[in-house]
Parts: structure tokens; C-alpha cells; sequence
């Protein structure tokens, strides 16, 4: 009995998993997106389906946290100086959108019959684009990284950070619908949501780089992981204590640790918790259709989805060409982001405690734009059935905004640095990662932009960016360490050339074996120039020295292909002198050879 009083109840967790590892893998194969997937798959699991899990409220608050830390990452891909050179995105065309979508459904909730301040922020609601959708669709077709994409993300970080002049807004109309006077500005709520702000940015800025360094000399890897995760709750917590919203205190943090050198080490102890979290938001979501409030109301959910998403499209498609952009991408660009988002359930929530709308009207809304996040997968499924069947214009091909491939650098000691100056001579975006915490403090003085990061780690290599390099070169003095990071490397990435510094001769036909690409013995090239530098000091001319290096090298390569086919042979072939037997006793005895 006692088992049974304390036992965990797991109907509802194996329910969630069990729907999600059905529904997103399915629908991911028919092209509908796994968004729409999880979507479906909570309809069915939820109150107002089979019944599995009655109260999608309770899920929903949990899963607002994938949001968040999807947020989170997002901050960290925006750098300040970045974020600076896109300000004319954000507040120019972002802006524009924004007006232009808010006034055209605002006019429709009043040509309706409604009054102005409900049908605003009914309106305003809905112009706040789901981030977690499109951002989601962006990333399973590689679209993040383009042109376009990087626009939409701009206009979603301004949507994202208008919903706390929308909460304010609220307050201000608030009077008009309740007979209350002296409902004003509250004062103290706005110091308390300042001080919050500050005090975000104040630990972001100055305390958790500090944080971070003691950290990462401690072996644990959790203790990382647990720390990143801290980062990410703790800033979204100091936001909701002053009034904020979570996700704005998230993006907050990401952005001010986006310049940090642990940067790449928390997108990916970050990662797999979004992932989880952000699929068990859509499926909340999905439990929270209310199938009687739309059945009831079927007529107006039909009208407003209809009519907000084909005037929010036609808006952001006007915007979009008034800025230059081609039709086919600005249709793209209008479909992706036709939809509401999981901000206006904020928004909504605060305008019903206003009491600006309803309980019915709450739910009414809160259908449409559930209704609407599950169409945009259907509607871009189809688009992109359309445009297959049109040629690609050249000029409006959604290229990626780096023309030129990166290199990804793992290791940064003596070999690293001196082959790190090669690419950036020629100006090659370069990524560095490192686990030596001084040497990077070190080299950042410099200006040498490294990163903490185990390259023995996949999603490590993921995070640093590993799938969109050009070339990756592997300079870790670590046997082991290198000969692991090249396995995961030729496993994973194997269409993307590894060059690797090896530390002898045995390493060399294990990475070899491995598929390296090209690798180089730390002291073959170095015994090589000083052996050519010794006969020129014996008297030897240029030809002479030239001559027998070419001789040496040839036999060394023979050597190596034949102990790479398994034949064995001495390490210097040809020569039968005393003194080479010597040195190939010596070299036997010790296990090593240049």
C-alpha cells in the first residue's frame, strides 16, 4: 500500500513520449514539418481526445521553458555588433511590419462590430508571429542562415521585445473598459521590471564569465551543464519577477554571453533540453484546442483565422517588396509568418484580467491562434509544392549570407596558432575551440576570437559549427583526444576535409585508417629542415641537399603506404649502415618514429 500511495504516476509522461516519437517522425515524413506533427498528436492525447492528460495547462506552463531556452540560443547567435549592423532590419522593416499588420487587424475586429481596445489587442496578438514555429520550419530546411532567413529573424526579435510595450498598452486601456478610476501607470511595477533589466545585463556583463572559467577547471561535466542551465532559468526568473516576460529575459542573456568564450559550450548543454522542451510545447499546445469552443464557435474561428492570416500575409508580402525584396522570397517570407504566436496567450491572459475581453472571448482567440500555428505548416507545405513546379529566379535564390566557408579550428597551442594565421591572412571567417581555459583568456587579448569547447564532444562540433565548415584542421596535442575528434569528425562530416597534426608515425596510420585527409607528423617536417640545414653546414651544395631530400621523402612515403597495407619494413628502407640499424634499434625500443 505504501508502494502504491507514493508511486509516480507515468500515464502522462509515457503518453507525451509516446505521442511525440509517433507523431514527429511521421509527419516529418509526409513534408507537413514536425511542428504540425506535435500539434496533432496533442489534439489526439488531450482533454478534448482520447483523454489521456486532462489538464494541458499544467504541461503547457513546463513547456514554455523549451521556448525559452530556444530564445536563449537565439540570443547567443546575436552578437551585439550584429544585432547593431541588422538594426536597420529590425527597426525599418520590422517596424513597418509590425504598423502595417497591427492597423489592418485592428480594422477588421472593428469593421466586425467590436470596440477599438479589444479589437487592438486582439489584432496585436496575432501580429505577434510564433517564433517557436517558424523558427522551428526555418531550421528543418536549412533556412536559417540565409538572407532571408536572417531577416525574419530580425523581424522575431522585434515582435519578441514588443510584447512589453503591448503589456504596458494594456494598463492604458484598461481604464476605458473598467469603471475604476486611478488605474494608471503602475510606477512601482515598471522600477521593479527596470531593475530587473539592469540586473540581467550587470550579471550577464560582469559576473558569469568568471563563473564560467571556475567552472570549466572542474572535471564534472555536469556541473557545467547544470550551470548553463541555471543561466537560462535564472534570467528568465529575474524577468518574470519584474512583470516581464521570460523569453525576453532569456534573449537578454544569450545576447550578453554571445561574445563569451564558453559561448558554443552552452548552445550544446542547452540544446537537448530545447529540443525535448520546445516538442512538448507544441504538444501542450495541442491539448489546449478547445474542440467545443471551436465546434461552438466555428463560424467566427473560421472568419478571424481566415481573415487575420490572409491580412497579416498580404501586409508583410506589401512590406516586404516596399524593401526590395523579390516576389517569390516575400511570398515565402508572408506565408511563414501569416500565423499567431505563443506570446499572445500572454497577451491575452493580461487583457482578460484587465478585463478588456472576455472569458469567451479569450478562448475564441486563443483558438485562432492555435488554429493558425497549425496551418502555417500545411500552407508552407503547399507553397513549396507550388514553387517546385516554377524555375528558380536567380536573382531572389536564398543564398547563405556567407559565401565563403568557414574553417573550424580544435586546438590552439603552438600548431593552431601558427595555422590558424593562414586563413585569417586571407580573411576566412575562423572558428576556434579549446579546452584550456588560460590559453584562451591569453589569446583573447589578442583579439584571437577561441572558444571553450571539448572537441571530443559531437554536439560540441555541432555547436562550433562543424557541418558548415569549409575545412576543419585538428591540432590538439592529445593522442587520444585527436584520434577521437577525427573518428566523430570522418563519422559525422565525412564530406568535409580533416586535416590533422599527428604526434608519430603509429598515429599517423591510425588517422590514416580513420580517413584523414591529410595529417602531418608535429616533428617529421621539423628533423627535416634540420637535417637539410646540416649538409649545407658540411659543405654539401643546394643541388646535393635537394637531391637526397627528395630521395628521403619518396622513401618515407613508401614506407608509410606499405605499413598502412599492413607490410612491415625498417624506418629508413634503403640504408644498411651501422648507424642506421642503430637508429632503427632505437626507434624499435622506444615505440616512436617521426
Amino acid at each position: 500500500m505504501a508502494t502504491e500511495a507514493h508511486a509516480v504516476e507515468l500515464m502522462p509522461v509515457v503518453a507525451l513520449l509516446g505521442a511525440a516519437v509517433v507523431a514527429a517522425p511521421l509527419f516529418q515524413r509526409l513534408g507537413l514539418g514536425s511542428v504540425l506533427g506535435y500539434l496533432a498528436a496533442g489534439v489526439v492525447i488531450g482533454p478534448f481526445g482520447l483523454g489521456l492528460l486532462r489538464e494541458p495547462a499544467s504541461v503547457l506552463q513546463i513547456a514554455e521553458l523549451g521556448v525559452v531556452m530556444f530564445l536563449f540560443l537565439i540570443g547567443l547567435e546575436m552578437r551585439p555588433s550584429r544585432l547593431w549592423a541588422m538594426r536597420g532590419q529590425i527597426f525599418g522593416l520590422g517596424l513597418s511590419q509590425v504598423v502595417l499588420c497591427a492597423a489592418l487587424l485592428t480594422a477588421i475586429g472593428v469593421l466586425a462590430g467590436f470596440a477599438v481596445a479589444p479589437s487592438f489587442v486582439a489584432g496585436a496578438g496575432f501580429v505577434l508571429t510564433s517564433t517557436a514555429v517558424v523558427m522551428r520550419l526555418l531550421e528543418e530546411r536549412g533556412q536559417l542562415a540565409t538572407v532571408d532567413g536572417q531577416r525574419i529573424v530580425a523581424i522575431l526579435v522585434l515582435e519578441d521585445l514588443l510584447i512589453v510595450p503591448l503589456l504596458a498598452a494594456v494598463t492604458f486601456l484598461a481604464p476605458a473598459t473598467l469603471d475604476q478610476p486611478g488605474k494608471g501607470i503602475n510606477f512601482f511595477a515598471v522600477t521593479v521590471g527596470t531593475f530587473s533589466i539592469v540586473g540581467v545585463v550587470f550579471v550577464g556583463r560582469f559576473l558569469l564569465n568568471p563563473l564560467f572559467r571556475l567552472l570549466a577547471n572542474i572535471p564534472a561535466r555536469e556541473v557545467m551543464t547544470a550551470a548553463a542551465l541555471l543561466v537560462v532559468l535564472g534570467s528568465a526568473y529575474a524577468m518574470q519577477l519584474g512583470g516581464l516576460s521570460m523569453a525576453m529575459g532569456a534573449f537578454l542573456a544569450g545576447v550578453l554571453l554571445s561574445e563569451s568564450p564558453f559561448r558554443h559550450q552552452l548552445e550544446a548543454d542547452i540544446d537537448p533540453f530545447r529540443g525535448i522542451l520546445l516538442g512538448l510545447f507544441f504538444l501542450a499546445v495541442g491539448m489546449s484546442i478547445d474542440l467545443g469552443v471551436v465546434a461552438a464557435s466555428w463560424r467566427t474561428v473560421a472568419f478571424y483565422v481566415a481573415s487575420y492570416m490572409i491580412a497579416k500575409g498580404a501586409a508583410i508580402y506589401v512590406i516586404a517588396r516596399l524593401f526590395g525584396t523579390g516576389p517569390r522570397v516575400a511570398l515565402h517570407r508572408a506565408v511563414i509568418m501569416a500565423q499567431g504566436g505563443e506570446f499572445a496567450f500572454v497577451l491575452y491572459s493580461a487583457a482578460f484580467l484587465a478585463g478588456i475581453i472576455t472569458a469567451e472571448q479569450t478562448a475564441i482567440l486563443t483558438a485562432i491562434i492555435i488554429v493558425s500555428m497549425a496551418l502555417t505548416p500545411i500552407a508552407m507545405a503547399a507553397l513549396r509544392y507550388w514553387q517546385s513546379k516554377l524555375p528558380a529566379s536567380s536573382e531572389e535564390r536564398n543564398l547563405p549570407i556567407e559565401l565563403s566557408a568557414s574553417a573550424l579550428v580544435i586546438g590552439f597551442g603552438r600548431v593552431g596558432q601558427i595555422a590558424s594565421q593562414f586563413l585569417l591572412a586571407r580573411g576566412n571567417a575562423v572558428s576556434i575551440i579549446d579546452t584550456d581555459i588560460e590559453m584562451i583568456d591569453e589569446a583573447r587579448k589578442y583579439d584571437f576570437k577561441v572558444y571553450f569547447g571539448d572537441g571530443t564532444r559531437l554536439d560540441i562540433l555541432h555547436a562550433a559549427g562543424a557541418g558548415r565548415a569549409g575545412v576543419i584542421l585538428v591540432c590538439v596535442d592529445s593522442i587520444e583526444a585527436c584520434t577521437r575528434i577525427v573518428e566523430l569528425l570522418k563519422t559525422h562530416f565525412e564530406a568535409i576535409p580533416v586535416l590533422a597534426r599527428v604526434n608519430d608515425r603509429r598515429h599517423a596510420l591510425q588517422l590514416v585508417r580513420l580517413g584523414v585527409d591529410f595529417h602531418i607528423r608535429e616533428t617529421f617536417e621539423s628533423a627535416f629542415c634540420l637535417g637539410q640545414r646540416a649538409l649545407l653546414a658540411m659543405g654539401a651544395t643546394s643541388e646535393e641537399v635537394a637531391a637526397f631530400s627528395v630521395r628521403i621523402r619518396e622513401r618515407d612515403q613508401a614506407r608509410f603506404d606499405l605499413e598502412i597495407a599492413g607490410t612491415e619494413t625498417s624506418p629508413f628502407g634503403l640504408f644498411t649502415g651501422r648507424a642506421d640499424r642503430a637508429a632503427i634499434d632505437i626507434t624499435d625500443r622506444t615505440g616512436s618514429a617521426a
